[in-house]
């Protein structure tokens, strides 16, 4: 028998936590919007002062790293190196900052942050996943 893990609405807040710890250690305004598996949005934190667009491109960077099972940096490299048709591919953003939810090899949700820097907002992402692992 094999043993489903879900995304539950605690864990969408243990992220939010501890990604929002890293941001506001650093006095960045961000968004930071959590998807379950099939990238329906669970919980989302806009912090004080933080322009209203980053709401979508978070919850867009959550999305396509479920969709695609990998952080959305993968194509914002592509991009980068100038293999442009990724950004035709349906579904991604091509923006680093988007991570799926790993437990135990099952893929089964994911954190999108925007606000700062790219790479910035990938080191929040990566907060709030570690912030996951210490509380299952």
């Amino acid at each position: 028998m094999n043993n489903a893990y879900s995304l539950t609405l605690q864990d969408a807040k243990n992220i939010a936590a501890a990604a929002e710890e890293e941001a506001s250690r650093n006095n960045w305004a961000v968004v930071i919007a959590i998807v379950d598996d099939g990238g329906h949005l669970i919980h989302l934190l806009r912090r004080d002062n933080t322009q209203f667009g980053s709401i979508e491109v978070a919850i867009q960077k959550a999305r396509a790293a479920i969709a695609f099972r990998r952080p959305t940096k993968v194509w914002d490299e592509h991009v980068g190196e100038g293999r442009l048709r990724y950004l035709c591919l349906p579904g991604t953003l091509p923006i680093e900052g988007g991570l799926p939810v790993v437990v135990e090899g099952q893929f089964i949700g994911a954190v999108g942050v925007s606000g700062v820097r790219s790479d910035e907002d990938a080191r929040i992402a990566q907060a709030g996943v570690k912030g996951l692992r210490g509380t299952r």
